[in-house]
């Protein structure tokens, strides 16, 4: 096995072209094989950098900036969360779950961006209205909803984590409304009005022609087989699930980092890949959540990996109530007046901040050899055409 540990990219760049053969693939689905195959290695292009103090020399090689990248989202979470911090309110929060049943899935899948949407907006909705009724916390307020589609083992498994400050605004806007200590809102009464919700948006998009059914799905497209299919949706429990509150701040960001901008899998979860077999660690959410392996082989990793591929231009992190973009700024600062939080969020620490004219190097441009000098660029590598990429040998794991 090599030194090297396996990434993502490395099964797609050994086992893609027999996965096209196998499945052929949209041209969004090929197109996400491409970038990360190629993601920060030299088809990208790059720069050479070089310390000016003790001469060190580093290349770094362009990323893809493919949104299903492992790699890639790593830098756009950060600079998100940063972003996200100055939103952040001095009360507890809360995360909240909402699952689609397992017989949803694959009309899910055939119709990715209505489905996803009518999840978020059932979602949503739930919390929103059952928060607002006087009987549960008669307040309104804010949602960070992130859409997620799979499950440990990467098969289809579409859920929506919520993640809820615990309070809200009083009807009039005249004083925040704290939920219970360690309770935000009944578990029971959410699943049920999400289940009404959802399979009624589900129902007249269905009869207004807006769902397409193929494959094995294809007999729901009969009214007497919809007609069955719904009612055992409406007969099953569905899984809406409120996890315990976080403590301040700096716990929330923590736990966001881990939600917001995650792919189908990192590669910190790959263990090995040799003989075009994958294997990778796994929670058995089923078993208390062991921690389990599973080997597959290249082509079903791919296979499995592309099933959670977004529609373009869909979004899959989205901000609602109080925490709606248009209304954010000023009733987060409403919010602040009434919780009397004297910090202003955009207030920037003078003392963190270099003195005028020093030039003490960034974090990222610290040499990490002598952590004196400052990384330079001296040069720019071209990126390499198809051509010259037609013409290479293919190795499973060089990335440079």
């Amino acid at each position: 096995m090599s030194a090297h540990r396996p990434e993502v990219a490395d099964v797609i760049r050994s086992s893609g072209a027999r996965y096209e053969e196998v499945y052929g693939g949209s041209a969004q689905q090929r197109r996400i094989l491409r970038d990360l195959a190629r993601c920060r290695t030299r088809a990208l292009g790059g720069h050479k950098k070089k310390c000016d103090r003790c001469g060190h020399e580093e290349i770094a090689y362009n990323s893809c900036r493919n949104r299903h990248c492992p790699k890639c989202r790593a830098s756009a979470r950060a600079q998100w969360l940063e972003d996200q911090e100055r939103d952040l309110l001095p009360v507890p929060y809360f995360h909240v779950v909402f699952t689609l049943p397992e017989a949803v899935g694959p009309l899910a899948l055939q119709n990715k961006r209505l489905v996803y949407g009518l999840l978020f907006r059932a979602v949503t909705e739930t919390l929103l209205t059952i928060a607002r009724d006087p009987r549960h916390l008669g307040a309104e307020i804010g949602v960070l909803a992130v859409l997620h589609t799979w499950g440990q083992n990467l098969h289809h498994h579409p859920h929506v984590h919520c993640v809820v400050p615990g309070g809200g605004l009083s009807p009039d806007g005249r004083r925040w409304v704290p939920c219970r200590e360690n309770f935000f809102l009944p578990v029971r009464v959410l699943s049920r009005y999400f289940r009404r919700r959802f399979l009624a948006l589900l129902e007249k998009a269905r009869n207004t022609g807006k769902l397409s059914f193929h494959g094995s799905i294809q007999p729901l497209a009969d009214t007497q087989n919809w007609s069955r299919w719904l009612l055992a949706q409406r007969a099953c429990e569905w899984v809406v699930y409120a996890k315990p509150p976080f403590g301040g701040p700096q716990q929330v960001l923590k736990y966001l980092a881990r939600y917001t901008h995650r792919v189908a899998i990192s590669n910190q979860r790959l263990l090995s890949f040799e003989n075009d077999q994958v294997t990778f660690l796994w929670k058995d959410y089923a078993r208390a959540n062991r921690q389990s392996t599973l080997t597959l082989g290249g082509v079903e990793f791919i296979r499995r990996f592309l099933l959670h591929a977004l529609p373009k231009g869909f979004q899959r992190l989205r901000h609602f109530g109080f925490l709606a973009n248009r209304v954010r700024a000023e009733k987060l600062l409403l919010c602040r007046k009434l919780l009397g939080d004297i910090h202003e969020p955009d207030s920037v620490d003078s003392s963190s901040e270099a003195a005028p004219g020093s030039t003490a190097p960034e974090p990222d441009d610290l040499c990490p050899e002598c952590k004196v000098g400052r990384m330079r660029r001296i040069e720019s590598i071209a990126p390499r055409s198809d051509h010259e990429l037609a013409c290479a040998q293919p190795v499973t794991f060089d990335t440079s």
